[in-house]
């Protein structure tokens, strides 16, 4: 066990709050250990480690100024995927997902919205589960995305490997993704786009480019490219603008969340359907986590580097906080091109990510 992990379980065992994670393409691992266990709430003069809700209902942090600082190069050691257990489908879980898209397309035809993104979750038993195993799988196989490892015992434990930021802020230069789109990546084929995948891609890009067109007269992007996350590929376009002055990080990051990518659009009315029709708490999965008004590897002030909490995991625990088992939590796009069942198995692609892992 490394120094690091040392200190986690050791901050684990005290039910103290603490936050592990490693940057997209990077090979230190960042670590803040929070003192007590209170309960800090997020705001714009703070500085540390946010979570927030998908709802934004709920909005902490780990603050710098009340925890101890660890950075730990990651040591790429053999950590290869042990035999993937194959899960059944779940019929009735299959059968209701698919009815909700109906229902979401019902509406997309009312023209009540022109995407919603829906999400279901699963639980999965574990029999032996190795936090310092798990996380440093996540880090050997997914390079480009952010990952990362919460606990806090008023919040809950969740880890995760998100491919998609939400923004990053620095020097009054904001900088973000557009994500959508999703195909299993098979390394003998050509990746071929469809139309329905080319649209929902493009609404995503153009609410984040008239939102920040609001606050710049600079807003620039790339043409969209194919980009891979751990056993899928994604559609992305990267996206930056430049700010006179100097705003609020609450109000930037307010006018993105939630996306289209994890929300729909028009946002309100999208959001309304999920909040009514999904009938389980998405709690902090689609909400955001990260870097808030620190960069922890160079410490440079007033930096945020902030990611959508997708392919993440809550992981439950027993009465002797012992890990026994975790919920997955995956998503997909819909628009009136989709079909349901075609959606279900998006959701079983997105799922493996997390699943080989554990």
């Amino acid at each position: 066990m490394s120094f690091l992990f040392q200190k986690i379980s050791e901050q684990f065992t005290a039910k103290l709050p603490f936050v592990s994670y490693c940057k997209p393409k990077s090979e230190k691992i960042i670590a803040l250990f929070q003192k007590n266990d209170d309960l800090f709430l997020l705001n714009d003069s703070s500085s540390g480690f946010a979570f927030v809700s998908f709802d934004t209902s709920k909005k902490y942090i780990i603050p710098e100024n009340n925890s101890d600082v660890f950075v730990e190069v990651f040591n790429d050691s053999d950590y290869v995927f042990s035999n993937f257990k194959e899960y059944q489908t779940d019929e009735k879980d299959k059968n209701n997902f698919e009815n909700l898209v109906q229902k979401a397309l019902q509406e997309i035809n009312n023209g009540t919205f022109e995407k919603v993104v829906l999400s279901r979750n699963e639980v999965i038993d574990l029999d032996n589960f190795q936090l310092e195993l798990v996380f440093n799988r996540l880090i050997s196989n997914y390079p480009t995305a952010f990952k990362y490892c919460f606990y806090h015992p008023k919040v809950g434990f969740w880890m995760g490997a998100t491919p998609e930021q939400l923004v990053n802020i620095k020097n009054n230069i904001i900088k973000t993704v557009a994500l959508a789109g999703t195909q299993l990546n098979f390394d003998f084929q050509e990746i071929k786009w469809n139309k329905k995948e080319i649209k929902e891609q493009q609404t995503v890009t153009d609410f984040i480019v008239n939102t920040l067109s609001l606050i710049s007269d600079k807003v620039s992007k790339s043409d969209p490219y194919t980009f891979q996350a751990g056993s899928v590929v994604h559609i992305k376009t990267d996206i930056e603008a430049a700010i006179d002055n100097q705003l609020e990080i609450s109000k930037i990051v307010g006018l993105l969340h939630p996306t289209p990518a994890v929300c729909g659009y028009p946002k309100e009315v999208a959001k309304e359907f999920i909040l009514k029709n999904e009938v389980y708490d998405r709690e902090f999965y689609a909400g955001y986590l990260g870097e808030w008004n620190k960069d922890f590897l160079t410490y440079s002030e007033g930096t945020s580097d902030l990611f959508v909490n997708l392919r993440c995991m809550k992981l439950i625990m027993d009465y002797n906080s012992k890990v026994t088992q975790s919920q997955l939590f995956i998503g997909c796009g819909i628009t009136e091109d989709s079909i349901p069942e075609k959606e279900f198995l998006e959701t079983i692609n997105k799922s493996q990510t997390l699943k080989k892992i554990l």
